[in-house]
């Protein structure tokens, strides 16, 4: 039965509904397998024409002629120019190029998601209570980038990797819409939950996958998944004989070969947001992204 509290548009909902039936793995798999294939013109063809439909400015890329592109992945992973995303003065910089999608104070370990979702930390970062303790009280952001968007993701400060952890889940859209209809969105897709330290204690960015993500990658680890064996991998970076990691502020730490959604945690700091910073707002990478009180 339909739920006479549901405000949503038809066209919405049966948008969403949809992604419960298809078969996301699957789907997922071969548009990633093609989107890797090295296919000369025809992949030069359709690059041409994913440009013209999402508008994709390619004046800002590092290579901006579509037939250099090796490969569709190629083309979506593509790196910037050299100054086109100047980096701003600020305690915490944005890390992505796309919209906000939600961004304020954890209500205790729960995050909104949209208008009457929420999902906890816990969920997010892989059922670990301790880790998701750490930021009770804390702050939230959820950054979505579109398939127009620059697709790198950067340090919004300096940090240590300490420890990765790839989550397995489903692969709905992650899209504003299947936000506002599908509860634990962003806990119910596969994620990759990247901890580190900063100088002011823990950070998280969770990578979150989606419907025709083929992959996600780090700059340490190359390629996260696949594989998928179903079950949660984990690899430490602060224990005896690990190699350490250590990003700067702007520095590039991961990419999605296709688009998705980036959400990072703080914990209980005194920290302000950009006050021009609202659900829905444009985001650029580099730009500032919050201050820390001292």
């Amino acid at each position: 039965m339909p739920d006479p509290t549901d405000d949503r548009p038809f066209a919405e909902r049966l948008a969403v509904g949809v992604q419960h039936i298809v078969p996301q793995r699957a789907l997922t798999v071969a548009i990633g397998r093609g989107a890797a294939a090295a296919g000369g013109r025809a992949t030069t063809a359709v690059i041409r024409w994913f440009i013209r439909r999402y508008g994709v400015v390619m004046a800002e890329a590092a290579d901006p002629d579509p037939a250099r592109y090796r490969s569709f992945n190629d083309f979506f992973t593509r790196a910037l120019r050299p100054g086109a995303r100047p980096l701003a003065t600020a305690d915490l910089l944005c890390p992505v190029d796309g919209a906000i999608s939600q961004f304020g104070a954890i209500d205790g370990e729960h995050l909104l998601q949209a208008k009457g979702h929420h999902y906890s930390a816990r969920a997010l970062v892989g059922g670990d209570a301790a880790l998701a303790q750490r930021f009770s009280g804390g702050y939230f952001a959820t950054l979505y980038l579109s398939p127009k968007d620059y697709h790198r993701i950067h340090m919004p400060c300096a940090a240590r990797l300490t420890r990765m952890i790839h989550v397995p889940g489903a692969l709905f859209s992650v899209n504003p819409a299947t936000a506002r209809g599908v509860p634990g969105l962003f806990a119910r897709n596969e994620r990759v939950v990247c901890c580190f330290e900063a100088a002011f204690g823990p950070l998280v960015l969770v990578l979150v996958g989606a419907t025709i993500v083929g992959s996600m990658a780090t700059v340490w680890h190359g390629v996260v998944n696949p594989p998928r064996p179903g079950r949660v991998r984990e690899w430490l970076y602060d224990a005896d004989g690990a190699e350490p990691v250590a990003l700067q502020q702007g520095d590039e730490m991961g990419r999605f070969l296709l688009g998705s959604t980036v959400v990072l945690l703080w914990p209980a700091l005194p920290l302000r947001f950009n006050p021009a910073w609202a659900p829905g707002g444009a985001i650029r990478m580099g730009e500032a992204m919050a201050s820390l009180g001292r």
